[in-house]
């Protein structure tokens, strides 16, 4: 499970979510709406998961050549890469989902 959560890459995702309320607030006209935000933070960061799920999955071969990354979950070969592709695509597309369906439909394609 621990390698599955090192493919989200937690400590970046902090920052993304970080950047999006800012946005959010920034962009908020009137009365700011919790469930709305909600959506926002939770989508962005499924969206965010999966997408740095899917660049460990790409990045794989190059990572096992660097010291600094060899022991990533998929280079030191404690993940399949099938599973890890299939982690991102699906964190992604929910992420997309729960956007467009709670947030709305322009969120979720920026997202993607």
């Amino acid at each position: 499970m621990s390698d599955y959560w090192a493919l989200t890459k937690p400590e970046v995702n902090v920052l993304a979510l970080a950047s999006t309320l800012a946005g959010f607030y920034l962009g908020s006209r009137g009365p700011l709406s919790g469930l709305r935000l909600a959506h926002t933070l939770l989508g962005t960061l499924l969206v965010a998961s999966g997408t740095a799920t899917l660049n460990q999955f790409i990045e794989r071969e190059y990572d096992a050549r660097m010291r600094r990354t060899a022991n990533r979950p998929l280079p030191a070969g404690r993940l399949a890469p099938s599973w890890a592709l299939g982690f991102g695509v699906l964190l992604s597309a929910a992420g997309a989902l729960d956007l467009a369906l709670a947030v709305n439909a322009l969120s979720s394609l920026l997202a993607l």
